[in-house]
């Protein structure tokens, strides 16, 4: 089935002349940094946070790292003593843990054709990267190690976790490279499906991570919900699905040229056919997230490519843009 885009005209630009709405690049992921700094993804959320609970699973806490074994004292948890090494040595001892430090996160970013679409503010490609670049930011701050796989149509690039600041910057490079090869006159190529990209998760995050996944979950294959399923026994998901305006609201008197790079259609939502088809593919989607969210207690993390990434991320995370001074590097509104 044809894969159709629709084309819009930008006039913002940036100073290399470039609309940062539609593509972006290195220079602007950096640039995101002080936004990140401000978010947390450690378990303990605040209120208003869609990670906090009420709308999907709490982030689980970080494991418990052994520590020492070392005599009993008054005020130790007796709970902590070690038997059998009190039954060795005819004298009580305990287990003494710390808490981790390091918990990874992987973040898995679309850019597949698919997410070149936009209709109001930016691309759903240019939401997704941008909000990647945010939280992989936090992740780094808090000073856990952070890794990620960039989606594309033809190949994904995995980046494994790490704590530096290089690492980071590689998967953001990565980003950029595959966010400016998005174009509206791509040869047309199968789409990668999420099969293949679960497993790609799966090889990097086998436990006790934190992935998170930016995606218009366009293709689920076969065995998408059986991969996914495998990834939330043991770890932390969090799918963020990336919609667009239209998607979210149809309206009734669009009109307009759709290509798919080699063909072109008219898109006429006065025809009630052609409105119901593209209604039932929004709402299909929905539900299959609505429902992995119940089967396997994920947390489902809505974005907009309509609004501002840095403005909507606040909002779900639950950050007070009151109390936080340092803004965003400026880029006029839509």
């Amino acid at each position: 089935m044809p894969r159709f885009i629709l084309r819009r005209k930008y006039t913002e630009t940036s100073a290399e002349g470039r609309d940062s709405r539609i593509h972006v690049d290195l220079a602007h992921l950096r640039g995101l940094e002080r936004v990140g700094r401000t978010l947390s993804l450690l378990p303990r959320q605040p209120a208003r946070s869609v990670l906090n609970g009420r709308h999907g699973s709490r982030l689980r806490g970080r494991g418990l790292d052994f520590l020492e074994l070392r005599s009993y004292l008054p005020s130790d948890d007796v709970r902590n003593i070690d038997w059998r090494v009190t039954a060795r040595t005819g004298e009580p001892h305990v287990r003494v843990f710390t808490e981790e430090r390091d918990r990874p996160a992987l973040i898995v970013v679309d850019q597949r054709q698919s997410m070149f679409f936009g209709s109001r503010h930016a691309m759903k490609s240019v939401t997704a990267a941008e909000v990647a670049a945010m939280l992989a930011f936090a992740v780094l701050g808090q000073h856990d190690r952070v890794g990620g796989i960039v989606v594309g149509d033809r190949e994904l690039v995995e980046c494994r976790p790490a704590s530096s600041r290089a690492g980071t910057m590689r998967f953001l490079q990565a980003l950029a490279e595959a966010n400016l090869a998005l174009h509206a006159d791509a040869e047309p190529v199968e789409p990668t499906s999420l099969d293949a990209v679960f497993e790609a998760v799966s090889r990097l995050a086998s436990r006790d991570h934190l992935v998170v996944v930016l995606s218009d979950f366009d293709v689920i294959g076969p065995r998408s919900e059986r991969l996914l399923g495998a990834l939330c026994r043991h770890n932390d998901v969090v799918l963020a699905p990336v919609t667009d305006v239209l998607a979210e609201q149809l309206p009734d008197d669009l009109r307009e040229t759709v290509s798919d790079g080699r063909w072109q259609a008219l898109l006429d939502t006065r025809s009630a056919r052609i409105r119901e088809a593209l209604e039932r593919v929004s709402r299909e989607r929905r539900e299959t997230l609505d429902a992995w969210q119940r089967r396997f207690g994920l947390s489902l993390v809505p974005l907009s490519a309509g609004e501002e990434s840095a403005v909507q991320l606040r909002r779900l995370l639950g950050v007070n843009r009151r109390t936080d001074h340092r803004s965003a590097p400026g880029r006029a509104s839509s």
